[in-house]
């Protein structure tokens, strides 16, 4: 029997997937930041939406992770597709409307263990808003500046407490130091702090504050 090699091809062709589509559902697939940290969470132990939300909460976690209430269930509903997490059979009566109770896979657990080796995690500087506004604060008017220096410190001295509280209730759950949730809020801690600092410098300064005395830009060529 003749071999239809053309008709084979036709059916490689058909089923191949194109190079776009492919890093189209890369990029729907990657973890994101909220991916991450419900995959950290459930792999502690399983747990539904709703509870998910409330131990984000718990622990104060969208201090230093972006992540809504949508976006866990969005997530929780992304992670369940790609195979990450799977729903569990759980005696526990659900805390909430949701009623699957979900677990991560061993593809879950190497899909995040993959993601913490990361470059990016330690090869980034953090753009914070204060910074930006100092940046641009030449252009506010006439008082701005202190008024908001001000406001920065007093936010600044309202949250180490809670900070310093935070640190207190994780040593109390944990039991020792060494944990990376204690080095995490001592190293906001030790931050607010040095700001803290800085802002009273910058406060004695500000008398000397003046424009730059030799600017230079960048010139326009044309082309």
């Amino acid at each position: 029997m003749k071999r239809n090699d053309s008709a084979d091809v036709q059916t490689t062709k058909r089923y191949e997937v194109k190079p776009r589509k492919r890093a189209d559902r890369a990029r729907r697939l990657a973890l994101t930041t909220p991916d991450l940290v419900l995959l950290s969470l459930l792999a502690e132990r399983p747990m539904h939406g709703y509870e998910a939300n409330l131990e984000l909460e718990r622990r104060e976690i969208r201090d230093w992770a972006g992540i809504s209430r949508p976006q866990v269930y969005y997530s929780l509903e992304k992670l369940a597709r790609a195979g990450s997490i799977r729903a569990s059979e759980t005696d526990e009566p659900a805390a909430g409307p949701e009623r699957s109770t979900y677990e991560t896979t061993p593809q879950g657990r190497a899909a995040l263990a993959d993601a913490l080796e990361r470059d990016e995690w330690t090869m980034q500087r953090d753009r914070p808003p204060f910074l930006t506004w100092i940046a641009l604060s030449w252009q506010a008017r006439p008082g701005v500046f202190q008024r908001q220096l001000e406001r920065r410190r007093k936010f600044l001295e309202k949250e180490l407490p809670r900070e310093k509280e935070t640190l207190r209730s994780i040593l109390e759950e944990v039991g020792h130091p060494y944990h990376e949730a204690a080095w995490m809020i001592s190293l906001m801690i030790e931050q607010f702090k040095v700001e803290l600092r800085w802002l009273r410098r910058l406060k004695r300064e500000l008398p000397l504050r003046a424009a730059a005395r030799h600017p230079s830009y960048a010139e326009s060529k044309s082309v």
